[in-house]
């Protein structure tokens, strides 16, 4: 059958082979631990799902504006507000479904056709594809853990043409857990703008910092330069609902009237009752987000000192979000030659499943995710720290 050549260029995911034996394990009855899922394992908190039950109750099930109903855009604008002393107009957000919608939206309502893409890597490993989908190109600047996983101006620099349009940032950084503090995300700005380079702030992980590192914002930059910057949230890891599908962009204006045209030939609104209950999280208490940063904070500590001691390791302790990147790479040796193989080593012999580092942007390395039960956590690591010592015989 005829496909186009966008799909015909879009490359499979990574990990399908190591999805499927995972699977194939438990079918035999083998209990495998995952580490590869990237979302909170806490429940959604009450009055979240309370506020979706009314919805429903009043029967608000019909369709929305396409960028999201008025209250929902008033609450995200009052969001940076209240936490990073930038008021935000309701005109300059929309709501889109998850965080990877308003991604695909916003690349599809910025880019043309050989525009270059700066992508600091290790990235989250949707970038790319959706830049190329847009019809860009991904140009990505590896910082590896002796930087700290986190790139510089100069660095940049290095990679800058007549062709770069965009440069997205991740703080805190899914792979890695890295978090920019103000002043280097500050000069990462200045150093775009100053090129007349357009931002994207992801930074869908901002509640998930762990002290004594502080969240760093680009919203500052939006209010400055809105024909420029743009910043990218959502409701998945902050509130723990993934499965709500709710994320937003805020950028100027005119952009957002262009990308509501866009979302209604697609999609249109998202879910009324996510909604509501997106809505309820944006202006309800926050004591339930303090307590799952905090849980995750005791568990990044306690995975540490685990990591710590695995043989020929490394992993710079992350600031935030959920995350370990360890690079294994020393041991890559005889069979083992990349992150691929060794993951699927220790998925046959730990009983352990975790994400390639190449899928990120970095063969050193492996992903693994804390946001596990402690008891489960500890036990499936303690295990991949045995099979690792067997592997440095």
């Amino acid at each position: 059958m005829q496909i186009s050549d966008r799909l015909r260029s879009l490359q499979p995911s990574l990990t399908i082979s190591l999805n499927a034996r995972t699977q194939e394990l438990r079918e035999q009855g083998i209990a495998v631990t995952s580490l590869a899922i990237g979302e909170p394992d806490f429940s959604t908190p009450a009055h979240i799902r309370q506020a979706a039950k009314d919805a429903i109750d009043v029967n608000f099930t019909r369709y929305t504006a396409a960028p999201g109903i008025p209250e929902l855009r008033k609450a995200i604008g009052g969001y940076f507000e209240r936490y990073y002393g930038v008021p935000v107009p309701p005109e300059s957000v929309i709501v889109s479904a998850g965080g990877k919608h308003a991604l695909y939206n916003f690349a599809q309502g910025i880019l043309n056709p050989g525009d270059e893409v700066l992508i600091p890597a290790p990235y989250w490993l949707s970038y790319p594809p959706i830049v190329e989908l847009a019809g860009g190109e991904a140009v990505t600047v590896l910082a590896g853990t002796d930087k700290g996983f986190k790139v510089t101006p100069g660095m940049l620099e290095t990679r800058r043409t007549p062709k770069t349009k965009l440069l997205v940032l991740n703080s805190p950084s899914n792979p890695t857990g890295a978090v920019y503090t103000q002043a280097e995300l500050d000069a990462l700005m200045e150093w775009a703008i100053s090129r007349k380079i357009f931002v994207l702030s992801d930074e869908i992980y901002d509640q998930l910092v762990f002290d004594p590192a502080k969240p760093a914002g680009a919203i500052a930059w939006f209010a400055k330069y809105p024909e420029l910057v743009a910043v990218l949230n959502g409701a998945s890891k902050t509130f723990a609902m993934t499965g709500w599908r709710a994320g937003w962009l805020v950028a100027h204006p005119d952009f957002i009237k262009k990308l509501s045209a866009l979302q209604g030939q697609s999609t249109s609104g998202i879910c009324s009752i996510t909604q509501k209950a997106v809505l309820a999280a944006l202006t309800g208490p926050m004591d339930c987000v303090a307590d799952m940063r905090n849980a995750f904070q005791r568990r990044r500590d306690s995975v540490m000192k685990i990591i710590n001691s695995w043989p020929f390791a490394v992993c710079p302790q992350p600031d935030g979000a959920f995350y370990l990147f360890v690079d294994v790479h020393r041991h890559y040796t005889g069979s083992i030659k990349n992150s691929t193989e060794i993951c699927a080593y220790l998925l046959d012999k730990a009983l352990v499943s975790m994400t390639p580092g190449v899928a990120f942007g970095d063969d050193n390395c492996i992903r693994l995710s804390y946001a596990v039960a402690d008891d489960v956590l500890e036990a499936a690591l303690l295990r991949v720290s045995e099979s690792l010592a067997k592997l440095a015989g």
